[in-house]
């Protein structure tokens, strides 16, 4: 007999998180629009993951690089004061 499906407290689903830059239909994601990176690193300047900042998995590789060449060249920093 199978066994029954687990249902969280309420049953409620969680929302599925839209990738804000497919809703903008942003093509490419640039390292010097600082504004807008810095709402995807956590105050101790660690890079939020997929399944937190809710991008879809190519926006998602494009705002980890674009972070990566920002501190490469000091646009962000590495650790968050």
């Amino acid at each position: 007999m199978a066994s029954p499906v687990k249902r969280e407290r309420g049953g409620r689903r969680p929302r599925k998180r839209v990738c804000s830059f497919c809703v903008d239909k942003v093509e490419s994601i640039d390292y010097k629009e600082t504004h807008k990176l810095r709402k995807y690193i956590t105050e101790r300047g660690k890079i939020l993951p997929r399944r937190i900042s809710g991008n879809c998995a190519k926006h998602q590789r494009q705002v980890t690089i674009a972070i990566k060449r920002a501190r490469n060249i000091a646009l962000l920093p590495y650790t968050i004061e």
